[in-house]
C-alpha cells in the first residue's frame, strides 16, 4: 500500500463538544485551525500542528475513555488504484467502494477504510 500513500494525513477524534475541542487544541496545545466544514447536520474541524493534522467531528456522545481515537488516515495520491490494491491484497475492507465527502476542503475528499490487525481503522484519503 505504500506505493499509493505519501504521509500520515490526519488522526480522527470524535467529540461531543467540537467548540471545546477546538479551543483546547488551539489555545492550550498550539494547533492552528486549518478548516471547519459542514458534513450534513454536523461540523468537522481540522486542526494542524506542524505536519500532523487532527480531524475532530461532532457526535452525540463521545467515548471519553482511553482508546477514544477513531482512525489514522494516510494521504493517498490515487484513491482508486489504492482501493483496487487493497482488494487485491485481501485487506479487511470496511467500505465496499470508495466514499466521498464533497463539502471538505475546496473540492471534497475521496476515501475508504480498512481494519488493521487489531481492528483499528485505517483510512486512505485523497483530497480532491
Amino acid at each position: 500500500m505504500t506505493t499509493f500513500t505519501t504521509d500520515v494525513q490526519h488522526v480522527g477524534l470524535p467529540t461531543s463538544d467540537l467548540d471545546g475541542t477546538i479551543e483546547f487544541y488551539k489555545n492550550v496545545m498550539g494547533f492552528e485551525v486549518a478548516g471547519v466544514f459542514r458534513n450534513g447536520d454536523s461540523r468537522c474541524a481540522f486542526l494542524r500542528y506542524g505536519h500532523i493534522t487532527l480531524e475532530s467531528w461532532e457526535v452525540e456522545e463521545s467515548q471519553m475513555a482511553d482508546g477514544a481515537w477513531n482512525h489514522l488516515a494516510l494521504d493517498c495520491k490515487d484513491i482508486d488504484a489504492a482501493f483496487e490494491n487493497a482488494k487485491a491484497l485481501g485487506l479487511d475492507l470496511i467500505d465496499k467502494e470508495v466514499q466521498g465527502i464533497p463539502s471538505f476542503w475546496d473540492n471534497g475528499i475521496r476515501y475508504f477504510n480498512i481494519h488493521g490487525p487489531n481492528k483499528e481503522i485505517i483510512e486512505f484519503c485523497q483530497i480532491v
